[in-house]
């Protein structure tokens, strides 16, 4: 997909969401509503759900919602391509200056959005992100000592000071993310690779909550065999990154 799709011929909005989902058409409308809750009257905003590859009514329930709002968006995969592949869809698509991401089964809260997109505005050039950090986490006991183990090996490793990478809840620079190298579980690393960037990061903690409806469809990097490689891989990034030379043209 090109950036094409990020020139609609409209004013660009201040805002973009980006919303992946998979197989969660009972998620569809409340979440939206909830996002509306949480912008209207503060930014011009639009909404990209990335439907990566749903083979229920997802689509319908999209496009339903579609025809009452004209500033919801919806791009599909024709199949199943994962979060990271779909939050880069939606970024690559994005109007807006500053990005914000959440996952669509509603455990994530559209209420600290604000806060989120206010962080990266108050940043300036300084500032890549801002990354939720969950507090009162919704999951089994099994299920949160994965992800404390994989959370703990990551930051031995990578020292990027953050205690939670898998919140979907973010926001930042879309110009940030499209320097970033792309790879499979992208998402996973943002901080490691922001501040690979020269970029600072600010965290925001945020309440986890059960989601509405449905069982989970995305694999989770707690479960800490999958994603060594990736995680290696971050590691020999971050260990080739030279400093960006000052260039100046000459007249």
């Amino acid at each position: 997909m090109s950036d094409q799709l990020a020139n609609s011929g409209q004013p660009a909005p201040d805002v973009s969401i980006v919303v992946p989902v998979r197989n969660e058409q009972d998620n569809v409308a409340p979440l939206i509503a909830e996002i509306a809750a949480a912008l209207d009257g503060r930014w011009a905003y639009e909404i990209i759900y990335v439907n990566d590859g749903s083979t229920d009514a997802t689509g319908e329930r999209l496009a339903a919602e579609m025809r009452a709002r004209n500033n919801l968006r919806q791009i599909r995969h024709a199949a199943s391509s994962g979060q990271s592949a779909a939050v880069r869809t939606g970024i690559r698509a994005a109007r807006g200056r500053i990005v914000a991401t959440l996952d669509g089964d509603g455990q994530n809260n559209p209420a600290f959005l604000p806060a989120l997109i206010e962080a990266i505005e108050k940043g300036g050039e300084k500032v890549g992100l801002a990354a939720g950090q969950r507090v009162g986490r919704k999951d089994t006991g099994f299920k949160k000592f994965q992800s404390r183990t994989a959370n703990s090996v990551r930051n031995a490793i990578l020292h990027d000071g953050t205690r939670d990478t898998g919140c979907g809840l973010k926001a930042l620079r879309r110009d940030v993310f499209l320097a970033l190298p792309y790879f499979d579980g992208l998402h996973r690393f943002l901080p490691a690779l922001v501040r690979r960037e020269g970029y600072d990061i600010v965290y925001v903690d945020v309440i986890d909550r059960p989601r509405h409806s449905g069982v989970s469809n995305y694999g989770f990097f707690d479960r800490l065999w999958i994603g060594i490689m990736d995680l290696a891989g971050v590691w020999w990034l971050i260990r080739r990154k030279k400093s960006t030379p000052v260039a100046t043209e000459v007249n």
